[in-house]
């Protein structure tokens, strides 16, 4: 059978465009023209008030046997942020977030690359670290000036900026909101909020801890990433590997870049957080995976190293079934105490299998 024959007919939507969105001035009237069509609808954020038609259209599409298949929407924020605004989807719609590229989709030898420049295409294929770095700093502008003040209350763009550099300068670290208000002349409530947006933006990951009742004290604040690498090194003005290695923020860089193409990896409804209590002891990574078992990730960029002493007695106190360390280079070699050294490009093969 041609399967491509059997795909249905298609409409493509850019409502960056003017001329597109004016087509859905009469949004109902037109989608009901194609409704034997498949309709993309790209940049969605840009008129959330059409999820209140698309909710109609769908349900009566519904009722005349149309289930899956009318709409495909494309945007830049996650549902959550864009159900603020529009009218919700429950129930009528999957969601599926496409990230940057991840290791599984390059060359092994280009893993660095990846990490220095990030995931998006145009900066990891740029012909240059040079073309690379502007590409990304033309996408941060894009995304101060244009794109971010659509979802938030309005801020500076300077100040803005500010705010993103300082979370990048803090990469992995422990969430203060009230040191990073001072520092801005912000309220901590501002903060939060302007946190709240970049995470729905998809831009920070906020790592929650890992709670469990071990009868210590566990840190209860969560840690934010910078989530694509190459973002976070133009942020710090970072343009190549050799600067990024004489940086102070190589260790927290390598430690995001690894958990974000580990967590994408994991099995849906994987829990994913860090271990921490007051005495100590700590895990980079806790993966709880669905049925509850546990896999505990430290992270090294170096590979003749081992776990700390915290790893260890963190590692008694959540019994995991897997002890893992992950560091830059490919060799896979026990460390003792259960613990298995691997590179990432292994692991995240593993986790994709389950």
């Amino acid at each position: 059978m041609d399967v491509a024959a059997q795909a249905p007919e298609s409409i493509y939507l850019d409502l960056e465009s003017s001329r597109d969105r004016a087509k859905l001035s009469d949004a109902e009237a037109f989608l009901s023209m194609h409704e034997s069509k498949l309709v993309i609808l790209d940049e969605i954020h840009r008129i959330p008030e059409i999820f209140q038609t698309l909710r109609g259209l769908i349900d009566a599409g519904r009722r005349r046997g149309q289930r899956t298949g009318r709409f495909l929407l494309l945007g830049s924020a996650s549902l959550d942020l864009l159900r603020q605004s529009g009218e919700s989807l429950a129930g009528r719609v999957a969601y599926l977030e496409l990230t940057p590229l991840t290791v599984l989709e390059i060359e092994p030898e280009s893993i660095d690359t990846l990490w220095v420049r990030g995931g998006f295409p145009d900066s990891f294929l740029a012909t240059s670290e040079a073309e690379s770095m502007s590409w990304r700093e033309d996408m941060i502008r894009t995304y101060l000036e244009r794109d971010i003040p659509q979802f938030g209350p309005r801020m500076p763009a300077e100040t803005l900026r500010r705010f993103w550099t300082m979370l990048a300068h803090n990469q992995g670290g422990l969430h203060n909101a009230a040191r990073i208000a001072t520092s801005l002349e912000v309220s901590g409530q501002s903060v939060g909020r302007y946190t709240d947006l970049l995470v729905d933006l998809l831009l920070v990951r906020r790592l929650q801890p890992y709670l469990t009742n071990v009868g210590k004290r566990l840190v209860k604040s969560p840690r934010l990433y910078i989530r694509d690498s190459g973002l976070l090194h133009t942020l710090l003005d970072i343009s190549c590997r050799d600067s990024l290695l004489g940086h102070p923020v190589v260790g927290g860089s390598w430690e995001g870049f690894v958990i974000e193409n580990l967590v994408q990896a994991a099995p849906a409804r994987t829990v994913a957080g860090f271990y921490r209590t007051s005495g100590g002891a700590e895990i980079d990574l806790v993966l709880e995976l669905p049925g509850g078992e546990r896999w505990v990730v430290e992270i090294k960029r170096g590979t003749a190293t081992k776990p700390a002493r915290g790893f260890h007695e963190a590692c008694i106190d959540l019994s995991p079934a897997r002890r893992l360390l992950v560091h830059g280079g490919v060799d896979n070699y026990p460390l003792g105490n259960d613990v298995q050294a691997l590179g990432l490009r292994q692991l995240v093969t593993e986790l994709t299998a389950l």
